[in-house]
This record gives structure tokens, sequence and C-alpha cells, in this order.
């Protein structure tokens, strides 16, 4: 049988740091094991002591040269440095220095968000009192709300505290968050269970034409589901649960949250990720300012 190396041992044990002690999903793991176990078959090492800034720079070309997004490239520096934070936290010598590794410049994602009147009209698109008009409604509602990841949104069991108005949330990295519900979320997802005959647990579910429940609801129902209300609403670009989330933290950012209870919210483990939203608001108060302070100066 072949000896482990000293390096995949490293590997090996970080790896159940990241999910015992830092309580990361399975998900991460594999992800953080095939950016390292791709630097370490690329550089040949076989002991921690061996990555040098050198062999990283090589790596990092190798990378680049695969044509990877600069976000993807990112992820595997990303793994490294955490991977040579863990080993000087445990008190290994003879570590690379993980600051001396720069993080590759991602250019600023250009997000979509929904006017505020589209979203009206998007919130009043179902109309009716069938089950499956309900639950639409009430999708867009919580959707809008909370500023829910489609994932977290399909995974909601139907067992919640609508007087509180608050539900707890597990995202990513197996996190707990607590997001709130507006009144008229409550209103709606009330109307919606108490028409609900069935005893599934999931909160959304899916609905054959004659009423019948499936079971949870897929994340590709609740696109087309969007997708058609869109349409109904007479929206001229495609609509994606997404961007309700994206609309969600700049309207409460234009209507002054602070970006740390934004982070909060939308269950953001770095505040940098939040802030991509900033350049939003600031287009925002540009409109603000040019509608009612430019015009008067140049009045004058």
């Amino acid at each position: 049988m072949r000896a482990m190396k000293e390096i995949e041992k490293s590997v090996n044990e970080y790896l159940d740091y990241l999910e015992i002690e830092r309580n990361r999903s399975p998900k991460t793991r594999e992800n953080y094991r095939r950016y390292l176990e791709a630097f370490v078959k690329e550089t040949g090492i076989s002991s921690y002591r061996e990555i040098t800034a050198e062999r990283v720079r090589k790596f990092r070309l190798v990378l680049a040269r695969k044509s990877l997004k600069k976000a993807t490239q990112s992820y595997y520096v990303i793994a490294l440095r955490n991977f040579l934070k863990y080993l000087i936290k445990r008190g290994f010598s003879d570590v690379l220095a993980p600051e001396t590794i720069e993080l590759p410049k991602i250019p600023r994602r250009d997000i979509e968000t929904l006017e505020y009147r589209e979203l009206e009209r998007l919130l009043a698109a179902p109309e009716g009192n069938s089950l499956k008009v309900l639950r639409d409604r009430a999708i867009l509602e919580v959707l809008f709300s909370t500023g829910l990841r489609l994932s977290e949104l399909c995974a909601l069991n139907r067992y919640i505290d609508l007087e509180r108005g608050e539900i707890s949330v597990r995202g990513k990295g197996e996190k707990l968050r607590v997001v709130f519900l507006a009144e008229s979320t409550k209103k709606a997802l009330k109307a919606y269970l108490e028409k609900r005959g069935d005893a599934d647990e999931a909160l959304f579910v899916s609905i054959t034409r004659n009423g019948k429940v499936l079971g949870r609801i897929t994340p590709r129902t609740v696109q087309r589901i969007i997708d058609r209300y869109a349409r109904k609403a007479g929206i001229p670009k495609k609509v994606h649960p997404h961007q309700i989330r994206h609309s969600f933290a700049t309207d409460l950012l234009i209507n002054g949250a602070d970006l740390r209870s934004v982070q909060e919210l939308l269950g953001h483990a770095n505040i940098s990720t939040t802030q991509v939203y900033t350049h939003l608001t600031n287009k925002e108060l540009r409109e603000v300012h040019e509608a009612f302070h430019a015009r008067r100066r140049r009045k004058e």
C-alpha cells in the first residue's frame, strides 16, 4: 500500500478541521479538497515546506492558461491561503506567509435588479384564489421580503410562526440566520397554508393542475413560476430569483440600512460580498442628486 505523503496528511487534517471545527458543509470540504489536490498534483510537492512563492506563481500561471474565470481562479488561491493560515495556527514552522499570496483582481459584477415599479407589478401578478395561485403569490412575497436564495426558499418547512414573522434559515456553510416577513407576506402565507389540505412538511410544494400535491417544490419550478408572472407583469427582461434577492438588498441600502445589517440578512460570510451592492445604491443617489439638486443649480 502506498505510503501517504506528508502534504496529503496535512491536507486531510485541514479538511477534517474545516468540517468539524469550522462547521463547513460537505460540499465546501469537497471543493477545498479539489482545489488543494490540484495544487499538489501540479507542483509535485510532498510537504507543506515545499510551498514557495515561485511554485504558487507557476500554479497561478497554469490556472490562467486554462482560461478559467478570474473568480474561479480565486477559489484555488483562497483555499491555498486558508490552508497556510491553518498550518501557522497549528504551530508549524517554515510555512509560506499567506499574505504574500495576492488574490486575483476580479472585475466588478454587473448586478441586475428590478425597478420598484416592476417589482410591484410582479408581486401583484398572481390573481385568483386557487391553491396554485396562492402558493405563487406567497413565493414571490417571501422572496422579496427575505432576500432568500432559491435553494433556501425550496428547503423551507411549513411549520413557521407567522405571528412572530420570523423564519430561521440554514444557508451556505450550514449557518443559521433569521429573516423577517412583511405584513403582506404573512397575509399571503396564511392564505396559502389555510388552503393546503395535505400533510407534506415542505412549505412550498409542487401542485398538479387538479390541485394534487406532489412534494417539495424544485428550483426549476420556482424559476418557471417567476418567468410566467414576469411576462404577465409586462417586464421586458428575463427575471431570475436572484434578481429579487438583489432587489431586496438594494432596497434596504437605498432606504438607509447599514451594510453590516444587510450582510446578516443575506447570510454573506464576508462583507466584501455585500459591498457589490453599494455601486448600485450610489447610482440611485446620483439620480436623486440630479433630479433634486443639480437641476435647481442649473436654473440659478
